[in-house]
């Protein structure tokens, strides 16, 4: 969402609270713009009405398909997915990564009480593919710590990012606060789905797919995962990149967003928002 440098640790020390400085200087908002449950194509700059704290801005860049795609799984490895489970998600996860092309990248975090980097973004599908082979079921769930390392390993200026986190059940082994991570979502760059077995949708897991623009998705069973996975993707390669230069509005806290399409009835998930400016 925004182009600004983040800074924080590559792995969160326990005690540390995410901090991300931020200096707006263009602001990007993933959009998915549907007609009767149908994707919208075709939109340009002037079709786009976009409201940063009630000011109307000037829409400067509209792209569709085009920017790269940077795809991170963050996927509960807890003792709780093993056996069949295990296999319904790497079938999932592969069909992801064969989904991927040109100039798209993948990336790789498992989490259960700890969490474990398999792969960094590459472009080398061959090597995710080859880190989830050796990943294996056990002990708590570290969701949280997962879902931050997933949103670090995402940020991108040039790509657009999907954090695609998978959980069967609710956090009990994270050392960072869910309300630290929640704030870091409100500045990062990134597109959060979320897929969690019937009964694993945290609150933690809704508000992040929301403040980031994306959906957490329940399914009844692990079997539904391939499928769930590649909806996801799809529906991903169909949202538009939004870009405007703030204009007349403050540069730090919290800023209010809507985006919406002109002389059409269409329905526009993005963002609500974002904030900008240093963490005190």
């Amino acid at each position: 969402m925004l182009v600004v440098a983040a800074t924080g640790p590559a792995t969160p020390e326990p005690s540390q609270r995410p901090t991300f400085a931020a200096r707006v200087e263009s602001v990007r908002v993933d959009a998915l713009v549907t007609e009767n449950g149908q994707p919208v194509p075709g939109l340009g700059p002037a079709d786009f009405e976009v409201f940063d704290n009630g000011v109307r801005q000037d829409v400067e860049f509209v792209s569709f398909e085009q920017v790269p795609l940077d795809v991170v799984l963050a996927l509960d490895m807890s003792d709780s997915v093993a056996g069949e489970r295990l296999d319904h998600l790497r079938s999932a996860s592969y069909a992801v990564l064969g989904g991927l092309a040109g100039e798209d990248r993948a990336a790789l975090v498992t989490f259960n009480h700890t969490v474990s980097l398999g792969s960094p973004l590459t472009k080398d599908v061959a090597a995710v593919r080859s880190a989830l082979n050796l990943a294996r079921g056990s002990g708590q769930t570290a969701l949280v710590d997962g879902a931050y390392a997933g949103m670090i390993l995402g940020e991108s200026e040039t790509s657009r990012a999907l954090l695609l986190v998978f959980s069967d059940g609710l956090d009990t082994a994270s050392w960072l606060s869910s309300a630290a991570i929640l704030d870091a979502a409100k500045r990062a760059d990134i597109v959060v789905y979320a897929v969690a077995t019937a009964g694993g949708g945290s609150p933690f897991l809704r508000d992040l797919s929301a403040f980031t623009g994306g959906s957490l998705i329940q399914i009844a069973s692990s079997g539904d995962l391939r499928t769930t996975f590649l909806r996801i993707l799809a529906e991903f390669r169909q949202r538009y990149l939004v870009s405007y230069s703030p204009r007349g509005v403050t540069t730090n806290g919290w800023h209010r967003l809507e985006v919406r399409v002109r002389n059409r009835r269409a329905i526009v998930k993005a963002r609500p928002g974002y904030l900008a400016g240093s963490q005190p």
